[in-house]
């Protein structure tokens, strides 16, 4: 038999007792008036009004530490809110609570109430009046000096990471408030929060292989949505002029540390509006949100500073590849000699299975992704991008052959995408041909031809600007995580087998 099985055994020796002695090991009949916050609030506010008999605080939690002493013990405790320590004297709970209590362990919660003293350490401390059993716990707890570090254990079982270490809380508390502060954000200037289908008929909005399941009573495939982009669209169409939605996409790809299958999303779109004025908001939120999540608009991030305070790097995707990858623009529109450029730099540019041939675009953006990207460290909106691989973007009036889009980067990750969006109907069905064309050549990430979309445009849309920020990745700013998995409470993973 392991440690394990052991504790766990005796632990369960422990409930065979109690439950002979008529107690409940679950009971829910018991009132909990206070947090660990409200005690450590009122102890600030008053202290020389605190005593170990007024005010009487009722508090519960889960054990963390016992150090028992015969007829007393010491513990730790802690709730949502914080931790504390308790007294537990046997001649001031009785007999049968003070019995109770030795067969408790670490992990236990339990239920407390009384005033507070101070040690002769001079730590504020809960003196029990009462003490009572909320639930028992079998297994036990990682060992308190060795805690939960295995990463792969701690995605696996997240709730005991989130017991056993304060910095996974934090996280998820600082992700929590960056989604309620762009919420806050939106609303205060009069965008609409909606909510679109995540599953669809028709996949759209970014080039990505979908997840595909089938609807028994309706008889039809269906994608779980890549970006909820089209529909948001539609709902411009039908006079909501500003809008948003926080919610899941999904992606059938590979996880890495900046990828899951499963990801939150924001997406927002603004009637009357340019890709530009999208990149003046994007400043002032990020500035804002880092404001109230981090304390402040300059930040850590993996060893550099990321200063949001600061006016924010723009450039065109051409001059950037020219700056950090050292591609002349004289290269940019040869196809030859730009694989011939790659392969210079140990990068494979390969066609997928069944593609007759790698468009231009895609040479750039992966040339990009490789060279560029990881360099760029403050924030830097780049532009420009080319219209074959932007089908959902406006082609700019200057330049046919490019949009008028962009995307941000920050610390060499890809945080935002956000263009001037194709108002007409048949530009749009001409990109969507282009698409489905890609897509017979063996591109399974190309758009498929939305029909109903293209009906929806034929309506009219008005000039409108829209864009996506990735919530994984800037929550993976503001906490200073390496990892995708470090921000997502329960990331996918491969099966232990």
């Amino acid at each position: 038999m392991n440690k394990t099985s052991d504790i766990i055994q005796r632990r369960r020796e422990k409930l065979a007792d109690l439950i002979s002695n008529n107690v409940n090991l679950f009971p829910n009949d018991f009132v909990v008036s206070n947090t660990i916050r409200d005690i450590n609030d009122a102890i600030e506010k008053s202290p020389d009004t605190i005593t170990q008999d007024d005010p009487v605080f009722i508090v519960a939690g889960r054990m963390m530490a016992v150090n028992r002493f015969g007829k007393a013990s010491f513990i730790r405790f802690k709730d949502r809110t914080g931790q504390l320590q308790a007294y537990i004297q046997k001649d001031r709970v009785g007999d049968k609570a003070y019995s109770l209590f030795k067969h408790l362990d670490i992990g236990d919660f339990i239920r407390i109430k009384g005033g507070m003293f101070k040690t002769k350490t001079g730590e504020w401390t809960i003196l029990a009046n009462e003490l009572n059993l909320v639930s028992k716990a079998i297994r036990p707890l990682p060992e308190k000096f060795h805690g939960l570090k295995d990463p792969e254990k701690r995605y696996r079982q997240r709730y005991l990471d989130l017991i056993m270490n304060q910095d996974t809380r934090d996280i998820f508390l600082k992700r929590s408030r960056t989604i309620q502060g762009i919420r806050t954000f939106f609303l205060e200037r009069d965008f609409l929060e909606v909510e679109t289908p995540m599953m669809q008929p028709v996949p759209g909005g970014a080039e990505a292989t979908p997840f595909k399941t089938y609807h028994n009573a309706l008889g039809m495939d269906l994608f779980l949505r890549i970006a909820p982009e089209l529909y948001l669209k539609r709902l411009v169409v039908g006079g909501f002029e500003k809008v948003f939605e926080i919610n899941r996409n999904f992606r059938n790809e590979g996880v890495s540390t900046r990828h899951n299958p499963e990801f939150t999303m924001l997406e927002f779109y603004q009637t009357y509006s340019t890709y530009i004025d999208l990149m003046n908001l994007t400043e002032e939120m990020f500035r804002d949100i880092a404001k109230q999540v981090a304390g402040s608009d300059i930040i850590t991030y993996q060893g550099n500073k990321i200063d949001f305070g600061s006016s924010w790097r723009r450039m065109t995707l051409f001059a950037a590849l020219e700056k950090f990858a050292g591609i002349d623009s004289n290269l940019i529109n040869d196809k030859n000699r730009l694989l011939e450029f790659a392969s210079s730099k140990g990068i494979n540019i390969a066609k997928k299975s069944g593609m007759k041939t790698i468009r231009l675009g895609k040479i750039i953006t992966k040339l990009f992704d490789v060279l560029v990207e990881p360099k760029l460290i403050q924030p830097t909106f780049i532009t420009g991008y080319p219209v074959e691989v932007s089908p959902l973007s406006r082609k700019s009036d200057s330049e046919p052959s490019l949009t008028d889009r962009f995307e941000l980067f920050i610390a060499g990750h890809e945080i935002a995408n956000g263009f001037s969006e194709i108002n007409d109907p048949d530009d749009q069905k001409e990109r969507f041909l282009q698409q489905v064309a890609d897509r017979e050549a063996g591109d399974e990430e190309a758009h498929c031809m939305d029909e109903d979309y293209i009906k929806t445009l034929e309506y009219g849309m008005p000039p409108t600007a829209g864009e996506g920020i990735g919530i994984d990745r800037l929550a993976m700013l503001l906490t200073d995580s390496a990892s995708i998995r470090e921000v997502i409470l329960f990331p996918h993973m491969k099966p232990r087998d």
